[in-house]
């Protein structure tokens, strides 16, 4: 079996970033192109009446490209091939069928490790990837010490 394509999915949380460090190092090893993905899942509903505001779809998309864009910086892999993708809807439906659709050959994506309960009521994306993807997927439990989540605008600001 060669692996030649690795998806990454990310939410920018601190399991995705360790998936991520995983992955690239794999991709390294083997000469395989890493194609990062974000599903962007707009919110359901909002109330008005109560002041709610939910932001229109250019500015999530936006958002997910520049979190993307500085998930990795390309210069720190100048042998890589990296791709960048992102779609709307939900989560394990999009990495699935984009898995499929791109003849991925190996899935690496982190976990929350949340408990039995959290689990329990917020189900596991990671869990439903691995029993639907159309290829081998790694998971990653996360480490004792995470960096905090990612927040691509708090990045653009600062950088």
């Amino acid at each position: 079996m060669s692996i030649r394509r690795i998806l990454v999915p990310t939410d920018f949380s601190a399991p995705s970033r360790e998936a991520t460090e995983y992955a690239l190092q794999l991709a390294k090893d083997l000469g395989a192109t890493v194609l990062l993905f974000h599903s962007i899942q707009m919110p359901v509903f909002h109330v008005a009446a109560l002041g709610g505001y939910v932001a229109p779809p250019s500015v999530f998309e936006e958002n997910a490209q520049l979190g993307l864009q500085l998930w990795i910086d390309d210069a720190d892999y100048p042998d890589l091939q990296i791709e960048r993708h992102y779609e709307f809807g939900h989560p394990v439906t999009q990495i699935t069928r984009f898995a499929e659709e791109h003849e991925i050959d190996l899935i690496v994506m982190g976990t929350h490790g949340r408990g039995m309960a959290a689990h329990m009521l917020l189900g596991s994306v990671a869990e439903r990837v691995v029993r639907s993807a159309p290829c081998p997927v790694l998971t990653l439990h996360p480490g004792r010490e995470l960096a905090a989540t990612f927040d691509p605008m708090a990045e653009a600001v600062e950088g």
